[in-house]
């Protein structure tokens, strides 16, 4: 789930468990919790990476990892789920964009964002915008 190149990183655990203790004390349903919708299930299938965490809602199945990249310089590649190959590759490629891991029961359709963290050259050794100097 990591490339050396993040930065910004924000942990979503307070908020999963958060969420799981009200799930359990029966303040929240099942159905508001397990309600991934069919693109996200097909991006587990295929773009996901398998994790050793159990499921805490049905705990029949092993979670999947989803990172759904976002960012104006990634034009078609906008709104995708990338596997972590492709995200380090596309990390030496972009300047700046955004990841969101989600983590995805394909059995009871659990989902939660896990982590969100920023990828990019950040302006070194990529393709840059603005225009360069005679010296460059």
């Amino acid at each position: 789930m990591g490339v050396r190149t993040q930065r910004q990183v924000v942990d979503y655990a307070l908020r999963r468990r958060s969420l799981l203790a009200q799930l359990h004390a029966g303040r929240v349903g099942v159905t508001e919790v397990c309600d991934a919708g069919p693109y996200l299930l097909q991006a587990a299938r295929f773009h996901g990476e398998s994790s050793d965490v159990v499921c805490p809602v049905c705990r029949k199945e092993r979670l999947t990892y989803v990172s759904w990249v976002f960012g104006e310089e990634l034009k078609h590649a906008d709104n995708s789920a990338r596997s972590n190959a492709e995200l380090a590759r596309m990390a030496t490629m972009f300047e700046e964009f955004n990841v969101f891991v989600v983590e995805v029961c394909r059995t009871c359709n659990w989902n939660h964002l896990v982590q969100s963290y920023v990828l990019g050259t950040g302006g070194r050794h990529g393709r840059g915008r603005g225009r360069r100097t005679a010296a460059e």
